[in-house]
């Protein structure tokens, strides 16, 4: 069965190539032709990634796979939360969120800078029937940026599992314990 990844961002749709790789064929949107922006008006990523599976599944007819990931800091009491892309008020811009949340946890203590990265994936078919698989990891955020591999909050996320930032880390490396590969592989036995 052919899925398509709903999702425009050409970092998770590696992700989740690679992840997925021999456990389902799938397409992007932008194989299709298609481009379009589903509004997240979710205040949940279950909420958001099924808004977002149920519309491009709506849209090509074929089997949709969507996710919803964030950053959520105890400190911060969770934030930014479903508003990670968009912290610092600009959508996806990685930069102005990573100096956004620096400033927010200045002069805290390592101790209280614990954070785990949320992913839901949501699948939806045709007949209305749909998946949902959650994954999460857990770290600490760094008071610098350390690395320069992955992407969003990556460099400054220290990965309890790895003793490095995700942006130090291998593809391999943060794919064999990230939070969307952990939901991936959840959902992987699941389609």
């Amino acid at each position: 069965m052919k899925y398509v990844l709903a999702t425009g961002n050409k970092n998770k749709v590696k992700e989740i190539k690679e992840i997925l790789n021999g456990k389902a064929d799938v397409v992007t949107m932008k194989e299709l032709g298609i481009d379009v922006d589903v509004e997240e008006t979710g205040t949940t990523f279950a909420e958001n990634s099924l808004i977002k599976a149920r519309a491009i599944c709506s849209l090509t007819g074929l089997p949709a796979i969507a996710d919803d990931s964030g950053l959520e800091v105890d400190y911060l009491n969770g934030a930014p939360g479903v508003y990670s892309a968009r912290f610092a008020g600009l959508e996806h811009d990685d930069e102005a969120n990573r100096q956004k949340l620096l400033r927010e946890l200045s002069g805290v203590p390592d101790e209280k800078r614990t954070a785990h990265f949320v992913t839901v994936i949501s699948v939806c078919y045709p007949d209305g029937n749909f998946i949902q698989t959650e994954g999460k990891t857990y770290g600490k955020i760094t008071h610098e940026y350390r690395g320069e591999g992955g992407f969003g909050y990556d460099c400054l996320f220290l990965s309890d599992d790895l003793g490095v930032t995700f942006g130090e880390a291998t593809p391999e490396q943060k794919n064999s314990v990230s939070h969307r590969s952990r939901a991936l592989k959840e959902l992987a036995k699941r389609i």
